[in-house]
């Protein structure tokens, strides 16, 4: 490195001197010093091709990405993995040969891991953050994973962009914070400079990212897949997991609260449940749909930062998916579990996604890395459960001893090594591809705005607020200016009033230019599948409610309160200042499941407060107990009270509402339970 006469620098690069003048970059190349010219779009045959193997400039931009960190996954590394079942209940025969998709009834083994997306293994369960959905099917046929997220659209377009998107969002490299989290500059700058990302933007903004529990998340294959029939005829299709107890997530208050009250709620709730016999269960469903039927669509289904509304494409459930069983050790299998979403049956074949398409490469050669060898599909966890014979041999680690002399195909020499079976083996769709090479984006992929404003208007009016409020807390972190204010001008092609609430949050005098958008918005209707408010099931199945109690309690109310809440579906926990018994009013003792300040209210789905005189004098001295109740009511959680319990509310000057009952009126206040208060969150905080 050196200076020009004019004080410039330059850098040697691969033999070519690249000026640095003010105000001037150096050119971007490979690490063999070639200039890049498109940094933006992976090869492909044609614009809506699939992507091409020689494209040196990806494989080494991903191959260098995957190989970055070891031996912690780069991204989804804080997960939590559990055993169960796959079992079909509508065959989509005259879809596909998979088998597992055609034989009802089936029960195919799985392992399911969700996780963070950008927390190191030893971050938080609760940031605000993307989950991943990841399920590998042990079918009679070879391994599928159907890997995924809890929201069905992604940042970018393009695979070749993933390193950089996750660099954003990654810890800033000069200090090493944030951790898990995207309310910093790096992220909102590229994401300032990258359109494309808008809808998502809305996605995670939303409380989709914020879930109460990973029983309690929907999961999205993302991309569309193939499915293909014995005569060769190939549909499209996009998978969706439902969960049976429902959407629910947090306030945002809670989910930092929770935070700090328990780093790890998300993977205990889910081993509670497990332990507990209250085994997880979701819908498989689908959305089928043919080219022919895609060409009228007003959005590109291959572009990963689009969906499907389910008002033009009904979702058709096909099976169910149960977890019930916890893993024997966490390292084994779900530290090593290894997915790759090229892991396909026959049947099942790719579309031209370009996400995907670079997806094939980057999940197995990431593997090589983490787990140190090719042999990486023989620990157990990652092995199929169906027979493997191939002639692939030796590596590190290799676990099995092949016998004989042949290792290679075709052969003369043995009338027992594997061979190919033409009839029954994997097939890629006959599809056409045809047009000019080149680095070019569909132009059906410019459409950046219409289904970031989709989700928007689709959402009540308490998910729009939190999302505006989201977005000036992250912005508020944002050191830049200019970058606050391009992030505003993009919200203005999605919505207005959004864009002004943001503005005023951030203290912006005046709105900034909306920059100049590739094509026009389009109007559309709103999708009512796209909130979690609506779609919150009418149930206390798979919640936790919590009783304070104190000496003296009255006994009767807690036994007829917790029977009514057991009944109910729910678990009950009981709190009080100390471990150990509790002596009620009556005599009797009653265990403690939480001493007060290690289980505060923000691990419950509502609470109940039920005391003596004596208990709320010796509360009231309590901040945790103070805190307690507060902290219930301004998450908008249901509070049954008796006379005691009351008298601590009032102390605590925690208001009365109708999600403020009599402990004595079980129904009201399982109705009040099985959801939250939204009638009360203006009355207890200030949104944008």
């Amino acid at each position: 490195m050196n200076k020009t006469s004019n004080g410039d620098l330059q850098i040697a690069n691969g033999g070519e001197l690249h000026q640095i003048a003010n105000g001037r970059h150096p050119s971007l190349t490979t690490n063999q010093g070639v200039v890049i010219s498109d940094n933006q779009n992976s090869l492909r045959s044609y614009p809506q091709g699939p992507t091409l193997g020689e494209d040196f400039i990806l494989r080494e931009k991903i191959t260098h990405f995957d190989h970055e960190r070891i031996p912690e996954r780069v991204v989804h590394a804080r997960g939590t993995g559990v055993h169960g079942f796959f079992e079909l209940t509508t065959s989509l025969e005259q879809y596909t040969t998979a088998k597992i998709l055609t034989e009802v009834g089936e029960k195919t083994p799985v392992f399911t891991r969700m996780s963070t997306v950008a927390g190191g293994a030893g971050s938080v369960d609760t940031p605000r953050d993307v989950r991943g959905f990841a399920v590998k099917f042990y079918t009679k046929e070879g391994n599928w994973d159907l890997v995924g997220n809890n929201i069905p659209v992604f940042f970018i377009q393009d695979a070749i962009k993933f390193p950089d998107l996750i660099h954003a969002v990654k810890m800033e490299p000069d200090r090493g914070f944030p951790q898990s989290a995207t309310a910093h500059d790096t992220f909102w700058d590229f994401i300032s400079l990258t359109p494309e990302s808008m809808h998502m933007i809305m996605w995670i903004m939303s409380d989709r990212t914020i879930p109460r529990s990973l029983r309690m998340i929907e999961g999205f294959g993302v991309h569309s897949f193939r499915l293909i029939n014995a005569a060769g005829e190939s549909t499209f299709v996009k998978f969706h997991w439902r969960p049976k107890l429902g959407l629910q997530s947090t306030i945002w208050d809670e989910a930092v609260k929770l935070a700090g009250a328990d780093p790890d709620f998300h993977r205990r709730d889910m081993f509670d449940a497990i332990m507990s016999g209250n085994f997880p269960e979701w819908e498989l469903a689908v959305q089928l749909f043919t080219q022919e039927q895609a060409d009228t669509f007003p959005f590109d289904h291959l572009d990963p930062t689009k969906l499907i509304p389910e008002e033009l494409v009904p979702l058709k459930v096909i099976g169910r998916m149960v977890l019930d069983r916890w893993p024997n050790n966490f390292f084994a299998e779900t530290e090593q579990v290894a997915y790759c979403p090229a892991n396909l049956v026959p049947g099942i074949d790719f579309s031209n996604d370009p996400l995907l398409q670079g997806r094939l490469f980057s999940y197995h050669d990431t593997q090589l890395s983490r787990l140190g060898t090719v042999n990486f599909h023989q620990i157990p966890i990652n092995a199929p459960k169906c027979p493997i014979s191939n002639h692939q041999r030796d590596g590190h680690m290799q676990m099995t001893q092949p016998a004989g002399r042949v290792a290679y195909e075709p052969n003369s020499l043995s009338a027992t090594s594997p061979r190919e079976i033409p009839a029954r083996g994997f097939h890629s769709a006959a599809v056409t591809e045809a047009g000019t090479k080149g680095r070019i984006r569909s132009e059906s992929f410019a459409d950046h705005y219409s289904q970031a404003r989709l989700f928007y208007i689709s959402q009540t009016e308490y998910e729009q607020a939190h999302l505006a409020s989201a977005l000036v807390f992250e912005l508020s972190k944002v050191e830049h200016v200019h970058v606050r204010e391009a992030i505003v001008g993009h919200l203005r092609h999605i919505d207005e009033a959004l864009a002004q609430r943001v503005a005023t949050g951030l203290g912006l005098e005046q709105l900034p230019a909306a920059p100049v958008a590739a094509r026009p918005v389009q109007a559309m209707k709103p999708s009512p599948a796209l909130q979690i408010i609506g779609k919150m099931q009418d149930t206390l199945m798979g919640r936790t409610i919590g009783i304070l109690v104190a000496n003296h309690s009255d006994g009767a109310v807690i036994a007829k309160l917790k029977q009514a809440v057991t009944d109910a579906g729910a678990t009950v926990k009981i709190v009080a200042s100390k471990m150990g018994n509790v002596k009620l009013a009556g005599g009797q003792t009653l265990p403690v499941d939480g001493q007060l300040a290690g289980t505060p209210s923000v691990v419950f789905d509502a609470v109940a407060v039920i005391l003596s005189d004596e208990g709320v004098q010796a509360l009231s001295m309590e901040s945790a107990a103070i805190d307690f109740v507060r902290d219930a009511f301004g998450h908008l959680k249901a509070i049954a009270v008796d006379k005691g319990g009351q008298a601590l509310l009032d102390i605590a000057r925690v208001g009365k509402d109708a999600g403020v009952v009599d402990a004595n009126d079980q129904t009201a206040f399982i109705a009040a339970a099985k959801t939250r208060q939204w009638n009360r969150e203006k009355s207890v905080r200030g949104l944008a």
